[in-house]
């Protein structure tokens, strides 16, 4: 049997979606996510495929973070977690945690948090080589 992945890909909502979509445009260029995927609805971040979605809400309603609920990419470098970090706030999102090592998750964990235009918390994580 071929192993997939456990997710397909993930969606976050958005209330300003030009807005939203230049910001992950720009912070997930940092990590060679690019955007693959554009319809009328949102778009669609990959490296190879989009797995990553963000666009406005299926029902209708307005777009709201939800508590505990975040999104991590995975980096290729300690210097992509910093560039992510740092682009993120550039445009216009929120620190949540500096880059740095995460021991309480792993001794090799080095990550960084922010929050999206719309609230949503997002991180960028390596696992440096021991």
């Amino acid at each position: 049997m071929q192993h997939l992945p456990a997710l397909a890909h993930v969606s976050i909502g958005t209330n300003d979606f030009p807005r939203a979509k230049a910001f992950y445009d720009a912070v997930l260029a940092t990590l060679q996510i690019e955007c693959l995927e554009d319809t009328e609805d949102g778009s669609g971040y990959g490296r190879s495929a989009p797995e990553f979605w963000v666009g406005f809400p299926h029902d209708g309603a307005d777009a709201a973070p939800g508590n505990g609920v975040h999104v991590c990419f995975r980096a290729h470098s300690v210097e992509e977690v910093q560039a992510f970090h740092a682009k993120a706030l550039e445009m216009g999102g929120q620190d949540e945690g500096k880059p740095g090592l995460r021991r309480e998750y792993a001794d090799n964990y080095y990550a960084a948090f922010a929050r999206d235009l719309d609230g949503n918390k997002i991180e960028a994580v390596f696992f440096v080589a021991q």
